[in-house]
Formats: structure tokens, C-alpha cells, sequence
């Protein structure tokens, strides 16, 4: 279903109040990951659950040198009910495949500061 409704908004096809930036995507991909963090606590408080909201924030924290809670979200990820996620190079994948990619890259970068 969330799949359908990504496709969608990608689509011009949703009402307007549907085509705000929720998951973060579009600050974390302009690099400001500030106002991505905002978004994404909000609407975690919302759907504490989501594996969509949990990756981005992981992204995010990542990106901002908290390796350690990006770990721990990619993992709660990995915990939920999988989700299809639209990725930005337009392909498809599960949030667990997702969330595994996330913590592979987590374990490459920690490696490399060592």
C-alpha cells in the first residue's frame, strides 16, 4: 500500500496535503539533515513503528556522525514488518534489505576511522 501511494505522489496524482516531505527524503537528499531530523522525530512520534521512518533517521544520524544510533535504528528496522521502499534510483527493495545495506556500510565506515 505505501508502495502504491509513493507512486502516486511521484505521479502528481496526490492532493497536496499528501506531498509533504514526511519521510525527510528531500532535506536529507538537499543535505540538510537539521530539518530531516525534525521531520523525522515528529512523525516518529506519530508511527513509532514505521521501518521508512527508522532508515531515514538512521541515514541521518549516520550521515552526522551517530554511528552508534543509527546502528540501533537500522536494527529496530530489521525488527518490524517489512515494507517495500521506493529507492531514489527508482528501484524497489524490502526496508530489511534496506536496513541491512545500512548497517553494512555502518560496519565499512567504522572500520575505516579505526
Amino acid at each position: 500500500m505505501r508502495i502504491m501511494l509513493f507512486l502516486s505522489l511521484a505521479a502528481g496524482l496526490a492532493a497536496p496535503a499528501l506531498a509533504t516531505d514526511r519521510t525527510g527524503y528531500k532535506a536529507i537528499a538537499a543535505g540538510d539533515y537539521q530539518k530531516a531530523e525534525e521531520t523525522l522525530l515528529v512523525e516518529r512520534r506519530i508511527f513509532p513503528r514505521r521501518p521508512e521512518l527508522m532508515i531515514n533517521l538512521a541515514t541521518v544520524y549516520a550521515r552526522t556522525g551517530r554511528v552508534a544510533e543509527a546502528a540501533a535504528l537500522y536494527r529496530a528496522a530489521m525488527q518490524v514488518e517489512p515494507v517495500e521502499m521506493m529507492l531514489p534510483d527508482g528501484m524497489v527493495s524490502s526496508s530489511h534489505e534496506v536496513a541491512q545495506r545500512g548497517v553494512n556500510n555502518l560496519s565499512r565506515v567504522t572500520l575505516a576511522v579505526r
